[in-house]
């Protein structure tokens, strides 16, 4: 296996590249930079990839990137450009427009009062020719700030002048209700009967009858 070695060090040495790890805060850009700088103060490649964790293939692309254009490019993160979406730019403000500003019934597309996917579908389909599933269409006005929410109905404002009329006879009433329920506990506290007293009676040795301490008791008559 040939050995690594960096061809232009473009004015970097291995201090000068310890203190650059310490001001990079990516855990990924940081190992790249070490690996470099253990190149750079001579060991092999294994060692290297093994001292931090990565393949051979890794260490020697990160050598040969800085090698080419130094720093900046061996931190270059080239990202894949990814898959091409199905509507363009305009086409996705145009269709956030449309949820935002209109209804089915508006454009004619149906007679329900909201948009959801199902009829966006049928839409996007009819009018850009492009087929997309409900869920990448969710996903689509997600992105776009955009969420499903249940249509309530807006009242119509009301009249000031009923409403204080409202008010005032409401107040009239709680006050009634209040009057009414005080005269009722009144009334059922004077109403109510006094339990007559208990006669307590003991039992006199000499006469072997019963006494009473009340006078003109129904039991001994005494």
């Amino acid at each position: 296996m040939k050995r690594l070695k960096i061809t232009n060090d473009h004015g970097w040495t291995p201090r000068t590249l310890r203190k650059q790890e310490r001001k990079i805060k990516d855990a990924s850009f940081r190992v790249r930079v070490t690996a470099v700088r253990l190149v750079m103060e001579g060991f092999l490649g294994k060692d290297v990839a093994k001292m931090v964790n990565l393949c051979h293939q890794s260490v020697s692309l990160y050598v040969e990137r800085f090698s080419e254009g130094g720093l900046d490019h061996l931190l270059d993160r080239r990202l894949p450009p990814g898959r091409v979406p199905f509507l363009t730019e305009e086409q996705q403000q145009e269709l956030r427009q449309l949820v935002l500003t209109t209804t089915p019934v508006d454009v004619g597309w149906g007679i329900s009062s909201s948009w959801n996917t199902r009829i966006l579908q049928s839409y996007i389909q009819q009018t850009y020719g492009v087929s997309m599933s409900r869920e990448g269409i969710r996903k689509l006005l997600h992105r776009l700030r955009l969420s499903w929410t249940r249509p309530t109905y807006k009242l119509v404002k009301g009249d000031p002048v009923l409403q204080a009329a409202f008010e005032k006879e409401l107040e009239f009433i709680k006050k009634r209700a209040s009057y009414d329920m005080g005269r009722s506990r009144e009334s059922k506290t004077s109403t109510k009967l006094r339990s007559p007293r208990p006669r307590v009676h003991f039992w006199c040795r000499r006469r072997a009858t019963r006494r009473c301490r009340v006078s003109s008791c129904i039991i001994c008559q005494c």
